[in-house]
C-alpha cells in the first residue's frame, strides 16, 4: 500500500464583487447583490468582451493558464418568467432540470441533452444553490438567485486541466455565494 503524503493546500484568496462595480445590465436596474467565491492563487481576473459567449450578461471573468477558467453570468430573471419580483428564489424559477435545460445551452455553447453528470441542491444561509457537473465539455455550474436576478457562475478545464485539477476546480464551485 503506498502512503501518500497530505500537503496543506495554501495559496487560496476569496474573491468579493466590489458593492460599487458597474454591471453592463441596463438603466433600471438594482445593484448588483454582491457574491463571492475562492481560487487557487494564480487565477487572474481577465476582461469581460461583450463579444463572449453570454454577451453582456457576463460579470466577471478569473483564469489560470495553469488549472482552468471561470465566469459569472448574471441575467434578469425577467427573461425566465414575469412573475418573480425583486426577490426571487432559485426555487421560483424551477427545479434543477428545468433550470440547467434552460441556462446550461448559455452556459456551453451548445444543448445540454446527455451532458448533465449530476445535480446537486444545497443550502448556504437560507439561500438554495444548484450545482450541475456537464460532460463534454468539463463544466462545474452553480445556479442560485437573489434579487431580481440569477447568477450562474461556471467553472471549466481543458481535459488536462480536468484530470489534473478536478479537486480544486469542484473546491471553487462549491464556494460561490451571494452575499
Amino acid at each position: 500500500m503506498r502512503h501518500r503524503k497530505f500537503v496543506k493546500k495554501t495559496g487560496w484568496r476569496t474573491y468579493r464583487r466590489p458593492d460599487d462595480k458597474s454591471g453592463g445590465h441596463g438603466v433600471g436596474w438594482s445593484p448588483i447583490i454582491p457574491y463571492s467565491f475562492s481560487v487557487p492563487q494564480d487565477f487572474e481576473e481577465v476582461p469581460v468582451s461583450i463579444a463572449d459567449l453570454g454577451g453582456t450578461e457576463i460579470d466577471l471573468r478569473f483564469a489560470s493558464s495553469k488549472e482552468g477558467r471561470l465566469f459569472v453570468i448574471v441575467a434578469p430573471v425577467l427573461r425566465f418568467a414575469d412573475n418573480l419580483g425583486d426577490d426571487a428564489t432559485i426555487q421560483k424559477i424551477g427545479p434543477p432540470e428545468k433550470v440547467i435545460s434552460a441556462f446550461g445551452p448559455e452556459v456551453i455553447g451548445e444543448n445540454i441533452e446527455g451532458k448533465v453528470l449530476s445535480m446537486n441542491t444545497v443550502e448556504h444561509d437560507g439561500r438554495m444553490y444548484y450545482q450541475y457537473e456537464l460532460e463534454p465539455p468539463h463544466v462545474l455550474i452553480t445556479a442560485t438567485a437573489a434579487g431580481n436576478r440569477l447568477y450562474l457562475f461556471s467553472v471549466t478545464g481543458s481535459g488536462l486541466q480536468w484530470k489534473r485539477h478536478y479537486q480544486d476546480l469542484k473546491r471553487i464551485s462549491e464556494s460561490f455565494r451571494v452575499i
